[in-house]
């Protein structure tokens, strides 16, 4: 199953961004890994400073496991002064619908 949604970066936040996602925590990394979500990218539409994220993820993938694990709120905190977040510190994002695939 794939899931798709939209983020926004602050302006002047670009290379950061990249930068923090290049050294992006092994133990995150594994986490992710570890609960089902694979072939995971993000795009940025520079002109709007949208994210846009796609990702696989498991048919028994928990939804409700990531956002209350402590390494994914460490990360969440990390990342908050460069995305527009919930006062939790998430990301806000925007679930997108998908109207289209070709494999």
């Amino acid at each position: 199953m794939r899931n798709a949604f939209k983020m926004k970066l602050k302006p002047g936040f670009e290379a950061e961004y990249k930068k923090r996602h290049d050294k992006i925590w092994p133990e995150l990394s594994k986490l992710l890994s570890e609960t089902g979500i694979q072939d995971y990218s993000i795009f940025l539409d520079e002109d709007t400073l949208t994210l846009f994220a796609v990702q696989k993820i498991s048919d028994n993938f928990d939804h409700d496991l990531l956002p209350n694990h402590p390494i994914v709120k460490k990360w969440w905190a990390y990342m908050a002064d460069i995305m527009e977040t919930n006062p939790d510190n998430s990301p806000v994002a925007i679930p997108l619908k998908e109207v289209f695939h070709l494999d």
